[in-house]
């Protein structure tokens, strides 16, 4: 066991526990209550014992035995209570490190999550987190427990005589330390044995959410193969990480019984030697015996502990990776639509493979900018940049001449919008889907928003009004219709500057025309850029910038640029018109 993973158990617990301390204050003294019930019921049974030898039956005797009774009632009850309460603190802990596990997540930055599967983060979040709540409510509390234990029995058997403290101490300290002997490989072992189950639930992740594009193009056998291939290194990372526990387990199964043997021949010894009563035998055979517990908890204890040392390693990898997107210092430009400007951008996602080289332009304030170029060019990049999914390696983009970088992340994201070709839709009601979850925008402003795009008839006809579940609920949605409640996000937020990315690409002419009064209303008093393919959705725009390459070809008034025979805009609308009338 290395010094590094158990200190930071002591800081998770330090972290975890403290604001639960009254909680686990009352714990811990039902826990020394249940011990030292523990330690007294076997010398009541001593005494009856002693007690019948002696005198036979009298009335002692049925003190005695109401005494014991209301002893293991009491002992019961501490137990079921400390229990309740072992399981209590446990689940708050570990679900306020799954609060924290998950907003560090949301912190990172795009890099991070093109690294790792959706499916991978879900087992980091939930598979390890859940093996820490058995070290939580378990370790943490019954290996302190089980030690008092075992020490206050070790107490009463030198207490009795020297000699039994001495013998059984000595075989204690042996067994526990060839537990911990043998169980030194476990670590390693179930650290990589979470690594496969992370991996395997990352695959199915992947498999799960492109069905859509698997069984059409007959690439389940390939599901099958590769799902077949993880399952069976998780099945055999995982039984040798259990094999290296059980056989731990096999061998202080055979030393716990020999330990209960031993007290039982030095019971019968001290007897023979007349150094002991029938009542001190029987407490000497049931104190060994009961020694023995605390030696088989503690040897799953030091199991679990080497699990929660796996999880706590791979939780650390995850905590200490820091985004690298910093917060800037809060300055912030003043409301309204914002001037845009690219200064001698440099940006690739890989920095020897630039996208842009000194890439640089201004979009004034309250323009509506249409980009356009060829698949792969930089338009999706520009929109991830403004956002701050990335940074550039070189250069600076401003809004309203601050740069992005001293912003607070969550202020700027705030005051933009991102309206995109998928729309992601949660299994909750429409106002839920429309809002975030946020419960301060009134009724009253939604349907005003539906009134704006074009969506009140829709509205009118849901059987639930605003509770309606979509999503995966009770009510479908076309693409239009998902695409146009996309719009009434973006006008409950507010943003200052709307970026629409291939918006209407998988929509039909009819909803199409839907969407040109929604595009009309959002982009009223704010700045605006839409990416498109399809130049006749361009429409509202007053600035056309085209992209090649990463490189700026055309940057210009929408009109000019149509005007002028000879600008790619109008050889490219060209292009676009011929080809529909061939379609014709």
């Amino acid at each position: 066991m290395t010094s590094q993973p158990f200190k930071r158990s002591l800081a998770l617990l330090a972290r975890y526990l403290q604001p639960q301390w009254l909680k686990t204050l009352l714990m811990a003294l039902m826990l020394l209550l249940s011990i030292a019930l523990q330690l007294y019921n076997p010398r009541i049974l001593s005494s009856f014992i002693d007690a019948t030898a002696t005198h036979g039956i009298s009335t002692d005797l049925i003190w005695l035995a109401l005494l014991f009774i209301c002893m293991t009632i009491i002992t019961k009850l501490a137990t079921v209570v400390s229990n309740y309460l072992c399981e209590n603190v446990s689940w708050t802990a570990t679900n306020l490190m799954r609060n924290d596990l998950l907003s560090h997540l949301l912190t990172l930055d795009q890099q991070f999550h093109k690294e790792h599967t959706s499916g991978e983060l879900l087992e980091r979040i939930d598979g390890d987190v859940n093996v820490l709540a058995n070290f939580f409510s378990q370790f943490i509390v019954l290996l302190p427990f089980h030690a008092l234990l075992l020490i206050g029995m070790l107490i009463s058997l030198t207490i009795i005589n020297w000699l039994l403290g001495c013998v059984l101490g000595l075989y204690c300290v042996a067994v526990v330390g060839f537990l911990v002997w043998m169980r030194r490989p476990a670590p390693n072992r179930w650290r990589i044995a979470d690594q496969a189950r992370a991996d395997l639930f990352g695959f199915l992740g992947e498999a799960f959410s492109a069905l859509e594009d698997v069984r059409p193009n007959g690439g389940t056998p390939y599901i099958w193969q590769h799902f077949y291939q993880h399952f069976q290194r998780w099945y055999t990372t995982t039984c040798k990480a259990g094999w290296s526990g059980g056989s731990p387990w096999i061998i202080s199964q055979h030393l716990f019984r020999l330990g209960g043997i031993v007290g039982l021949v030095l019971g019968a010894y001290l007897w023979t030697r007349g150094l002991a009563t029938p009542g001190t035998v029987y407490l000497i055979f049931s104190y060994s015996s009961l020694l023995m517990q605390p030696l088989e908890q503690l040897q799953w204890q030091i199991q679990d502990l080497q699990q929660a040392q796996a999880s706590i390693q791979r939780i650390d990898q995850l905590l200490l990776h820091s985004s690298s997107l910093k917060n800037g210092t809060g300055k912030m430009p003043a409301s309204g639509p914002l001037e845009l400007s690219f200064e001698h951008v440099t940006f690739g996602y890989t920095p020897e493979r630039p996208i842009f080289k000194d890439l640089s332009l201004t979009l004034p304030a309250g323009h509506v900018l249409g980009l356009v170029g060829r698949t792969g060019s930089g338009k999706t990049t520009m929109a991830r940049l403004l956002f701050r999914m990335y940074d550039p390696q070189e250069g600076a983009i401003k809004l309203n001449g601050v740069a992005l970088t001293e912003m607070h992340l969550p202020d700027l994201r705030r005051r933009l919008g991102l309206i995109t070709q998928d729309v992601q839709l949660f299994n909750a009601s429409v106002r839920d889907n429309l809002t975030f979850f946020n419960t301060a925008i009134q009724d009253e402003t939604i349907l005003q928003a539906f009134q704006k795009v074009g969506l009140y008839d829709w509205y009118s006809t849901l059987p639930r009004g605003l509770e309606t579940k979509i999503g995966n609920g009770e009510y479908g949605l076309s693409a239009g219709e998902a695409q146009l409640l996309a719009f009434v996000r973006s006008l409950l937020a507010q943003p200052d500057l709307i970026i629409l990315d291939e918006a209407s690409s998988r929509l039909d002419p009819l909803s199409e025309q839907r969407l040109e009064q929604a595009i009309e209303q959002l982009f009223t008093g704010r700045t605006g850029i839409i990416i498109a393919h399809r130049l006749a959705t361009l429409e509202h725009v007053s600035d056309i910038l085209v992209l090649e390459d990463g490189n700026i070809i055309e940057f210009g008034s929408r009109a000019e640029l149509m005007a002028s025979p000879n600008s790619h805009f109008a050889r490219l609308l060209q292009l676009e018109l011929e080809a529909g009338a061939m379609l014709v």
